[in-house]
């Protein structure tokens, strides 16, 4: 009998065990990707974007997401610590719309404000036609 009670246990956890742990691995990416943050990135987008009288999440002709989308900039959303990787994408989505390029970087604790102070550095230092903005705590 005890034989039959194992094997039946090892059928069973065969059968659920890669749906638990697959269950298991998106509750741990949500909660880690959200960790720490205030407000998830799509928030501030949302607030800011609306009071200026944009567009979210613009899909572009080369298909990738342009954060928003107003009568003047394409404009990329980031929360400080990818400071630099906004830069690429607001100046690719400028390509893609013909609008000046610019930035809404994400600040939610005043450690934060160094990548405010790279962001605008780099901007200043080489000259980029790109407008910033900070948004946050």
């Amino acid at each position: 009998m005890r034989v039959k009670s194992a094997f039946a246990m090892n059928i069973v956890c065969n059968k659920f065990t890669p749906k638990l742990l697959l269950v298991i691995v998106f509750i741990l990416t949500v909660g880690v990707s959200y960790a720490g943050r205030l407000h998830p990135e799509k928030w501030y987008q949302e607030k800011w974007c609306n009071e200026q009288g944009g567009r979210i999440e613009v899909v572009l002709p080369d298909r990738t997401r342009c954060d928003c989308l107003t009568a003047t900039h394409a404009i990329e959303f980031d929360f400080g610590n990818k400071w630099a990787e906004s830069i690429g994408q607001a100046l690719h989505y400028s390509i893609q719309t013909g609008k000046r390029p610019g930035i809404v970087l994400i600040l939610e604790s005043p450690t934060d404000l160094k990548y405010w102070i790279r962001l605008n550095t780099i901007i200043d230092h080489f000259n980029l036609p790109i407008d910033s903005w900070r948004e946050g705590g």
